[in-house]
């Protein structure tokens, strides 16, 4: 397989530079080809402004949705945008490597997806009618890959527990999983979460890197997390709202977006401790 990292900490000496090699070296001893693209070491731009588009005309307004659409079709994205999409159509398999800050990925990360994202590449495709809602959600460019994601948290894992106080790691990841990777159609695996990572010791780190390693392993092969379709049929098109009947009516939240609700996904798929770097 094909394998893209997308790594974004500031410090190659970190936790996270650390798993970043471990995961690396483990996929190329399995005879996968891995391209990493380190964000901070790019030097990557996060912010969406003018300069992303060059063929916008100086006395035009910036419609961001609208100008993106529009060098999406011209050809006339960023190079370094260009490059990156590029990056995605040859990988079969996506990593998106970070730290959580302040609930969320790093503003860098973001920014990535802010502008290699594009109208027309991972969202704004695919024909609205009374059958179908555009192709999202399961469907677009991206359906038949697969992603997931590494992340460092300072937390206890009892923090982002069902009733801990941080929320559970699930609905935290949610936006991310549903709302980024499986909106343009990627299928996505529960992803390697390290709690307490701050206070890793060295047996900890052996254990975890193991733990890592297997998961490498078993990327062509591990259950996907099972996101209902789009437009599979249980959504109502186009109030994009649950059937009646797929859910006890007082079901609330993002578990209901989950095709199997006795399907138990635990996102902190590692349980391990370490440090928060």
């Amino acid at each position: 397989m094909k394998v893209l990292v997308v790594f974004a900490h500031p410090e190659q000496r970190s936790l996270n530079g650390s798993l970043r090699d471990v995961a690396v070296r483990e996929l190329e001893a399995q005879g996968h080809d891995v391209f990493v693209s380190d964000l901070y070491a790019q030097g990557w731009t996060s912010a969406v402004d003018r300069a992303d588009f060059p063929s916008l005309p100086a006395d035009a307004r910036l419609a961001p949705a609208a100008a993106s659409k529009q060098a999406f079709e011209a050809g006339t994205l960023t190079p370094d945008v260009k490059g990156e999409i590029e990056k995605l159509l040859w990988a079969d398999v996506l990593i998106l490597q970070f730290p959580l800050w302040w609930f969320s990925m790093p503003a860098i990360l973001k920014g990535w997806v802010d502008r290699v994202f594009a109208y027309g590449f991972a969202y704004g495709v695919g024909e609205h009618s009374d059958k179908r809602w555009g192709d999202r959600y399961g469907e677009g460019k991206l359906a038949g890959k697969r992603a997931m994601l590494i992340v460092t948290a300072g937390g206890w894992q009892e923090h982002y527990s069902a009733r801990g106080i941080n929320g559970p790691i699930d609905d935290l990841l949610f936006p991310i999983h549903h709302g980024i990777l499986y909106y343009p159609g990627y299928a996505v695996l529960p992803p390697f979460v390290v709690y307490k990572a701050d206070k890793l010791d060295e047996a900890g780190f052996e254990a975890t890197t193991e733990r890592l390693r297997e998961r490498m392993r078993t990327l062509a092969t591990a259950s996907p997390i099972p996101y209902r379709r789009q437009n599979g049929g249980d959504y109502l098109i186009p109030s994009m709202q649950l059937r009646a009947g797929l859910e006890p009516p007082e079901a609330r939240g993002f578990a209901i977006h989950l095709a199997r609700a006795e399907a138990s996904i635990s996102v902190a798929a590692s349980g391990t401790k370490a440090r928060c770097d």
